[in-house]
Parts: C-alpha cells; sequence; structure tokens
C-alpha cells in the first residue's frame, strides 16, 4: 500500500469494547471513542466498526483506517483468521470495511499494534529491536527487529501467551497445555489468588472482597498490594516470576533491546516489574556475559493499540 500522509485512524478491537481514535503524525490522539462490541455477529461488528470510524472522520479528515484484532491476522493484512473473542473464521475484514469505508484499511493484530504504538512513539522508540508483552486476560505480544514489525511467514507471529513453560502442565484456552498465559496473566493472577484466600495471611484481601472469594479482582489485588498487604504483593511477585522467565526464554532467541510490557496489570507498577526483572536477569541464558535488554512499562497503556493501528495504516 501507499504511504499516506494526514490523519488516520486506528481502531482496537477486543472482545467487549471497541476502541477508536484519530491520531496525528507524531503519534498523538486528537479524538478519541469507545463503543460496546457485539462480539458474537460478524456483520454487526463490521458495521459497528464502520460507524465508530464515520462519526471520528465526521471531525476531521481522515485517510485511512489501521484496525487491530485480537486474533490471527493473515501475511497481506487482510484477512482475520482466526478471533478466539470474536465470531470471525477466515473473515476479509480489510475488503468488507473499505467496501463500507471508501477509505483504506489495514488489519494487524492487536498485541502487534500495541507493540508498533509503543516502538514508533512509546516507551521503545530509542531501539531497533524489542519485544512487546502484553498482560491482561491473556498474554499478547509484539515483535520489532531491525525497525520493522515481525509477523513471520504467514503472518501469525509473536503469540508468545502460547509458549510452553509447564510441560503437562494447565489446560489452555487454544487446546495445549501449560502455556504462559496460564501462570502470567491477570486471569492467572486472580484464579490463583481466590485459590489461595483460605490462608491466614489473605484475611485483609477477603475483607475487601466482603468475604466472597468470586469477588476478588486483579485491580482489588493491585490496590491492597499498594496499601502494603504483604499477601497480596506475593501475589503479584508471583505472576512477575513467570512473566519474567517466559521473557528470558523469548530473550535467548530474539535478543531485543527492551522489553515493553504492558497491558491492565502493569497498573502494579514496580510490584510487578521488579520480580519479572528478577526472574529475568537469574534465568537468561549466558547471563553476565552479555547485554541485558531493559524492561520498561509501556507508555501509552490502552492507547497504544489504537495509536500503533493508525500508523501502521499511514506507513
Amino acid at each position: 500500500m501507499t504511504a499516506v500522509t494526514g490523519l488516520t485512524c486506528g481502531i482496537d478491537i477486543g472482545g467487549t469494547k471497541i476502541a477508536g481514535a484519530v491520531v496525528d503524525e507524531s503519534g498523538k490522539v486528537l479524538a478519541e471513542h469507545r463503543i460496546d462490541s457485539p462480539a458474537t455477529d460478524p456483520e454487526a461488528m463490521e458495521e459497528t466498526v464502520a460507524a465508530l470510524v464515520q462519526q471520528l472522520a465526521a471531525e476531521h479528515e481522515v485517510t485511512a483506517v489501521g484496525v487491530g484484532a485480537a486474533g490471527f491476522v493473515d501475511a497481506t493484512r487482510s484477512t482475520v483468521i482466526f478471533a478466539p473473542n470474536v465470531a470471525w473464521r477466515d473473515e476479509p475484514l480489510k475488503a468488507e470495511l473499505e467496501k463500507r469505508l471508501g477509505l483504506p484499511v489495514v488489519v494487524e493484530n492487536d498485541a502487534n499494534a500495541a507493540a508498533w504504538g509503543e516502538f514508533a512513539f512509546g516507551a521503545a522508540h530509542d531501539v531497533d529491536a524489542m519485544l512487546m508483552v502484553t498482560v491482561g486476560t491473556g498474554v499478547g505480544g509484539g515483535i520489532v527487529a531491525d525497525g520493522q514489525l515481525f509477523r513471520g511467514g504467514f503472518g501469525v507471529a509473536a503469540e508468545i501467551g502460547h509458549l510452553r513453560v509447564v510441560p503437562q502442565g494447565r489446560v489452555c484456552g487454544c487446546g495445549n497445555l501449560g502455556c504462559l498465559e496460564q501462570y502470567g496473566s491477570g486471569t492467572a493472577l486472580v484464579r490463583d489468588t481466590r485459590a489461595l484466600l483460605d490462608r491466614p495471611e489473605a484475611g485483609d484481601l477477603l475483607r475487601r472482597a466482603g468475604g466472597d472469594p468470586r469477588a476478588v479482582t486483579g485491580r482489588m489485588i493491585t490496590e491492597a498490594a499498594q496499601d502494603g498487604d504483604d499477601f497480596a504483593r506475593a501475589r503479584l511477585a508471583e505472576l512477575g516470576r513467570w512473566l519474567g522467565e517466559g521473557v528470558a526464554s523469548l530473550a535467548a532467541v530474539l535478543d531485543p533491546e527492551a522489553v515493553v510490557v504492558g497491558g491492565g496489570v502493569v497498573m502494579a507498577g514496580e510490584l510487578l516489574l521488579e520480580p519479572l526483572r528478577d526472574a529475568f536477569v537469574s534465568e537468561l541464558t549466558g547471563r553476565g556475559h552479555r547485554p541485558l535488554a531493559e524492561v520498561r512499562p509501556a507508555r501509552f497503556g490502552n492507547r497504544a493499540g489504537v495509536i500503533g493501528a493508525a500508523d501502521l495504516a499511514r506507513r
């Protein structure tokens, strides 16, 4: 696709929400909006995305659209091959949206889009090789190598949440056993914390939940940890350890200059990042004899996906 100039629109499609933004050439968000996602109806999803773009374009002259979708996107950035949280299977999303909008459209995996946003304008703007780790409901990732987004031979590279870390471990939603996201995600944090709430040291967190283990959330664990609760801090440290070990394995293959950690769980800050760094350093092959990638928090938070998608559409 020929490079375009001017303002572009970035869309980040999730299982429950769709976020959209108008972004300028410096990565600045000029306007943004979020709406509910009709995730079970493919045609309604496309209509909703088109309506969101049209709403944003009504106030800004948009020249192209980038869409970040949680799933496998083909090498041509045209078709969503598979989306676990949206009812898309071999969906020609680029063609459908271009027909509705009359604008050029680029489709990309949502974590790849977030990685590109942080690389182009955010926490990894000063390096040529980076690994993005997104920690939320699952674990996602994106890779930039030699200044280019690495997508693999078929477009579905960087599914780092499905790196096997425990042989014959927990069953993952992908169908395999022992994947990283079964131990290092926000979902795993909540599940594992709830399972330990019968311990005496968990009393404060249980009180925060009104005595109901099912009411414990990731935000609640983080807030308790930030307030000094040792039990909650230990849960975040365990999560960080799993992520750090996964990053060490990935760094042995990719050799990134920086590792950017994003996603909702990162609101825990150093309570998560410090144990992640410790595990990364202690498990990295050749440690002590090689440069270490710097582990950094993402700069843009939930905006990284729309910023990255918009810039990919421009490029």
